[in-house]
């Protein structure tokens, strides 16, 4: 349906002193701090975990070597989805003198609209991380303490109890990174990154890591988080989690949380002939999800 005059009167009359509620700011590419962004060119994308080697046994004198198979672990998949927004004039709007002011607003607003459509889908990731609905290729929720391994056994990605944001719990996330192994059961010396955490809780962050003693004590204790360097990217706030008490640490586990861009941002404009009105389109299309889910540390709060 195209904006008639009808719907813009207002900015036909004289006298009007102001036009406002389309130049609100937008937060940036939050998205960026936590996924790793890649270029696709196929409908969809998979990526396939593979199972190395277990520990090398002791060969006993005269008895034959050990051999072991690698295999394929669990298969992630991400099929893109095209998002897409647009607008059109009348074209009486258009010869009343609209045209250059309102295409100049609103493929702003579009803009705004398109970009917090991204920042969304990005963060969902998250906001779903700890439900069962959403499973990843190895068939459990982002966030589980039961991501399970060739070796029969499985990795925690989460503390054994939900914890708030705090020395303790950040504390024990690092202890519990350091212990991750892979598919056969070798530690893989993950070490944490980044901590991701709503706006509730930046400043308990601040306190956490930016203070050179410990927080909330009598003591006059180093801050051993800060002084070890446990979480060398600080923290980044993402406006579109929707949880107020749960954090997330990233890791440098590769291959952790992808974002695929099929076709990036494009806008378009053309005019119609039957009806001469004027038409604007955004068009993008792209999938966030995980590979591999050790990529993540996640704690839904107490």
């Amino acid at each position: 349906m195209a904006i008639s005059r009808a719907q813009l009167l207002k900015e036909l009359l004289p006298g009007l002193n102001a036009l406002f509620g389309l130049e609100y700011k937008r937060y940036g590419e939050e998205h960026k701090e936590i996924f790793e962004t890649e270029s696709s060119e196929r409908s969809f994308e998979e990526e396939t975990k593979l199972s190395g080697f277990s520990a090398a046994p002791v060969k006993n004198e005269g008895s034959a070597i050990a051999y072991d198979n690698a295999q394929e672990a669990f298969t992630a998949r991400y099929n893109h989805e095209t998002i897409a927004l647009g607008f059109s004039l009348t074209e009486e709007a258009v010869e009343d003198n609209l045209y250059a002011s309102l295409s100049s607003r609103y493929t702003k607003a579009l803009a705004r609209a398109m970009s917090y459509t991204k920042q969304t889908k990005a963060a969902s990731v998250l906001n779903n991380g700890f439900s069962a609905s959403y499973s990843g290729g190895d068939g459990v929720a982002l966030f589980s303490a039961s991501h399970p391994l060739v070796s029969g056994g499985v990795n925690s990605n989460i503390p054994s109890t939900p914890a708030d944001l705090n020395e303790t719990s950040l504390e024990a996330a690092v202890i519990q990174i350091a212990g991750w192994s892979d598919e056969r059961g070798l530690l893989i010396a993950a070490k944490p990154k980044k901590l991701i955490l709503p706006p509730a809780l930046m400043f308990v962050a601040t306190r956490l890591l930016e203070t050179e003693q410990r927080v909330g004590t009598a003591d006059n204790d180093i801050n051993a988080l800060k002084n070890n360097g446990s979480i060398p990217g600080g923290y980044s706030v993402n406006h579109f989690l929707t949880d107020v008490d749960a954090w997330f640490l990233t890791t440098d586990v590769p291959n952790g949380l992808k974002h695929f861009v099929r076709a990036p941002m494009s806008n378009s404009m053309d005019g119609d002939f039957d009806t001469g009105n004027v038409r604007y389109k955004s068009r993008e299309r792209y999938s966030f999800g995980w590979s591999d889910p050790l990529g993540m540390y996640g704690s839904a709060g107490a």
